[in-house]
């Protein structure tokens, strides 16, 4: 290709993308305030100290300018520089457009802070009751101006509230993961099945089995909790309900009542266990471990305090 037709063929390039072609015809930021620092202390040397460069690399780019623009800028003489009427008018310009870029940055900072001031979590019940306030307690060491906000719920509704823009980070302990989520796992968790220390369970000898477990109506979460989804996929979704809570708190009270056996977190029982409020049933076969996710929307990993909160989560 010609020298006359790669000009042709650049010119047509511009055309079509006039943001591309502008971006060769002006100078970029270092350069212009470059240029305004020469104009206000009269020493391309001086000039040079204080955006930060040396006296060779500041000549250097305003010869860049000079060659990018077309025109002289800068007469230089033992005595200092000055601008030339070309430079002057050039100068006039910049200092809009540095004006202009750093409005524009003041306007970008307050976006950062306004974002950085709050965080919206979504969290399954186990996590946000069991989890969750160790975590914040040392976000807010770390960002003492944050303000968090905390939405509780099963897993389902986790899912939900973090894909419709309700929460900027969302904890799940289901199987699997909904769809237009990325995910990481932060912690690992196991079911247990527990009696009040008065039911036949708690004096037999040896361990349950599935189908035993799946025979037996127990105290269960709801539909869409993790805790209920783990159990099914164990069971092959042979589970029978003899009552269904939306909360781990009163599965825990029914089942300490003598109301029947329940399967909830090993993160939610210590202290019951413990005072022997409850008792653990051992299993044979079943295999109620799961993992406990924090999610996002695809292709947006957490910022700011979002970003934080998972970085604590994993230490």
């Amino acid at each position: 290709m010609s020298r006359h037709e790669q000009a042709d063929d650049q010119q047509v390039r511009g055309a079509a993308d006039p943001v591309a072609g502008l971006a060769h015809r002006v100078p970029d930021l270092g350069a212009l305030e470059l240029l305004l620092a020469v104009a206000r202390l009269g020493s391309l040397g001086r000039a040079a100290r204080e955006v930060g460069i040396t006296q060779p690399a500041a000549s250097s780019r305003v010869r860049s300018m000079e060659r990018q623009l077309g025109v002289a800028l800068v007469d230089r003489s033992p005595r200092g520089s000055r601008l030339t009427d070309a430079g002057a008018l050039v100068t006039d310009w910049a200092r809009r457009i540095v004006e202009a870029a750093e409005a524009f940055d003041a306007g970008a900072q307050a976006l950062r802070d306004r974002r950085d001031s709050r965080l919206r979590v979504a969290a399954s019940m186990t996590i946000a009751e069991y989890l969750l306030p160790g975590w914040l307690l040392a976000l807010r060491a770390q960002r003492p101006d944050t303000a968090v906000s905390l939405l509780a719920g099963n897993s389902t509704v986790v899912a939900e509230r973090v894909l419709s823009g309700e929460a900027d980070l969302g904890f799940v302990e289901g199987v699997s993961v909904a769809g237009g989520l990325d995910s990481v796992v932060i912690a690992h968790d196991r079911l247990i099945v527990v009696t009040a220390p008065g039911h036949a369970w708690a004096r037999r000898r040896r361990p349950l089995d599935a189908g035993e477990l799946a025979g037996t109506p127990l105290i269960l979460r709801e539909k869409g909790s993790g805790t209920r989804q783990v159990l099914d996929a164990a069971l092959g979704g042979l589970a029978r309900p003899l009552i269904e809570l939306s909360s781990t708190t009163a599965v825990k009270a029914s089942a300490a009542s003598g109301a029947g056996p329940a399967v909830l977190s090993e993160l939610a029982l210590g202290e019951e266990l413990s005072a022997r409020r409850l008792v653990e049933i051992p299993l044979d076969g079943v295999r109620l471990s799961r993992d406990l996710k924090a999610v996002w929307p695809q292709g947006h990993r957490p910022t700011g305090p979002a970003r934080d909160l998972l970085t604590l989560t994993r230490t």
